[in-house]
């Protein structure tokens, strides 16, 4: 018996040795979730749906013998179907308990949609589409039995019977919510409450797309777009602090990316690798992961540096900053430039952290050389911002001649952040959260629950919330499958898009005012930029712990601020603060 037992373990053992090499860990939670709305059902003598209410009943996920308190979707010479409402953007699919029709299996369809409309979309129509993710497909599901189905970005989901004349009775319709269960340790809360949704929101659509990789959406877009990730990796530091999804992404596009090729074939991502890179090393002061890239950092760095020209110019083929820009090309040329000269001021600086004293100076003098070079933006929101953040134009003149023209037009939800940033350094704080409340605060006011791929505020005219079934004809507007432009036309649109998250790192870098001065957080400025808000507080983690600010407005115009730092962090700053040093 002793004998037997001891072989037995040993060969379990030798079974989980060979397995090992080939498992890998998903660090991800499922989660069910009831629907929370049903919008629509169809109705009639010929296709007809009874009890849909049952469906936003908790429910288990187990199958029983009890058929009483179903939605029945019956087939007479038409196709019954019902659209449901989650309440909220969710990445996963469905889980759906049928007893069947008459003892057999039941053909369904299941269409998922980022919005109602485009849930109830025909492959083709609008511009809907499989890409990426498959969101539009058919399955049978057994009598008496559980089926999982599903792999995309959504929030409702439409369900059809496809027999011909038949019945099925649901027990439940679940959502599969597929997510990394971890902590908000930052947080902003102000005496505005659009400003607090959506700081909370973009910190949302961040978490969303932070799956074992690092996606720019949940739907469409499901890539390691390392260009469209600083805005991301900027929210993940202000939210989250280290997530083990942004070094994962950050090799992996290094490892498939073989120099002289440039990541995503953009050579402007290549250098957002590096002002990625250098972020990254400023939060967590990881000089450990910081050499790993050495090797590949020094040949790109020195790779770009043959791009330019005595002149100052550059010779970079291939120029991209953002979709909405991409037909200017004056300014695509400025914006690029200017993403140059970022980069290698960003490569010297992390060249001196690796003691390559001698290449730091060498790119700074590159730097140097660019500046010279001054391009024409061509009344480009985004490039001219850019231009200021790169040291070739002043803050204050760009912001007057065009980032405070014409309130939250001409920006974009990527480089819409950009924008923010160059205002803010032109101390102009008011006039960043009148953009954001107008800019984002729009995607809201229309149902979103995640920031999108693109937004236009032109587009909130005779609009209709995404919730809300648009029959054509009708004043209102079908947003989703009216607008877009490039690759996101119509329902291909992503309305979960992690570049749009910029407003939740700029509410805490400029309104908290917090700024990381030394590697890992050890050195912090706090410099609050309250604007038109009476008093804004929130936690902003660090490698030592959270830090907690406190702005109120005093009566006489001035700004009392309240913080609190772990043990470890040096706080400097130049307004009326009362410094706490917390034990924990």
């Amino acid at each position: 018996m002793l004998g037997y037992e001891y072989k037995k373990r040993k060969l379990t053992n030798l079974w989980t040795n060979e397995l090992s090499h080939r498992l890998e860990h998903d660090n991800r939670v499922r989660t069910y979730l009831t629907p929370k709305r049903v919008i629509w059902k169809t109705e009639g003598e010929q296709a007809d749906v009874k009890n849909p209410e049952c469906l936003l009943e908790k429910r288990s996920g187990q199958i029983t013998l009890d058929t009483g308190n179903a939605c029945r979707l019956t087939n007479n010479g038409a196709k019954a179907g019902v659209l449901l409402d989650f309440g909220m953007e969710l990445q996963g699919g469905v889980q759906i308990l049928a007893w069947g029709g008459d003892g057999k299996t039941s053909r369904l369809r299941v269409r998922f949609g980022e919005s109602a409309m485009e849930a109830m979309s025909e492959l083709g129509e609008k511009n809907a589409t499989n890409d990426h993710a498959i969101r539009d497909q058919e399955l049978e599901v057994s009598f008496m039995g559980m089926s999982e189905i599903g792999n995309t970005g959504f929030r409702f989901v439409r369900i059809d019977l496809l027999d011909e004349t038949n019945f099925v009775d649901l027990k439940s319709v679940r959502a599969i919510f597929i997510y990394q269960d971890i902590e908000y340790k930052g947080s902003f809360t102000c005496n505005d409450e659009l400003l607090n949704q959506i700081w909370q929101t973009g910190a949302y659509t961040v978490h969303l797309n932070m799956q074992n990789y690092l996606w720019d959406g949940i739907k469409r877009d499901r890539l390691v777009w390392v260009g469209d990730m600083h805005p991301e990796t900027s929210t993940i530091q202000t939210v989250f602090g280290y997530d083990d999804s942004v070094p994962r992404s950050l090799d992996l596009i290094r490892d498939e990316t073989k120099i002289p090729g440039w990541m995503n074939g953009i050579p402007a991502y290549s250098m957002w690798w590096i002002l990625i890179q250098k972020d990254w090393y400023m939060h967590n002061g990881d000089i450990e992961y910081l050499k790993e890239q050495k090797a590949y950092l020094l040949t790109l760095l020195s790779y770009l540096d043959e791009f330019i020209l005595e002149n100052g110019q550059d010779s970079i083929p291939h120029r991209f900053i953002d979709w909405p820009s991409s037909d200017n090309t004056k300014a695509v040329e400025a914006g690029v430039h200017s993403l140059f000269i970022l980069a290698m001021e960003a490569g010297a600086e992390l060249c001196k952290e690796l003691n390559e004293t001698k290449l730091s100076e060498k790119y700074m003098e590159s730097v140097i050389i660019l500046r010279k070079y001054v391009p024409d933006y061509n009344h480009n929101k985004q490039a001219a911002s850019l231009m200021a953040l790169a040291g070739i134009t002043d803050y204050t003149t760009i912001n007057n001649e065009i980032l405070s023209i014409d309130g939250a037009k001409n920006i974009s939800t990527f480089l819409g952040y950009y924008v923010l940033i160059a205002r803010a350094h032109a101390g102009d704080i008011i006039g960043s959260l009148e953009n954001i409340r107008e800019y984002w605060g729009g995607m809201l006011s229309l149902g979103a629950t995640t920031f999108w791929e693109d937004f236009d505020v032109k587009w909130l005219d005779n609009a209709a919330k995404i919730d809300e079934i648009v029959v054509d004809g009708e004043d209102k507007i079908d947003v989703h499958g009216s607008y877009g432009d490039h690759c996101y036309i119509k329902y291909r649109h992503s309305l979960c898009h992690g570049w749009a998250s910029g407003p939740t790192a700029w509410l805490s870098e400029f309104v908290l005012g917090i700024k990381v001065v030394e590697a890992g957080c050890k050195m912090i400025e706090i410099k609050p930029g309250l604007g038109d808000l009476e008093w804004a507080e929130g936690n902003y983690p660090t490698p030592q712990g959270n830090i907690f600010v406190r702005h109120e407005l005093k009566n006489d115009g001035t700004v009392k601020s309240y913080v609190e730092v772990p043990d470890g962090i040096q706080v400097i700053s130049s307004s009326d603060v009362e410094i706490v040093v917390s034990n924990h």
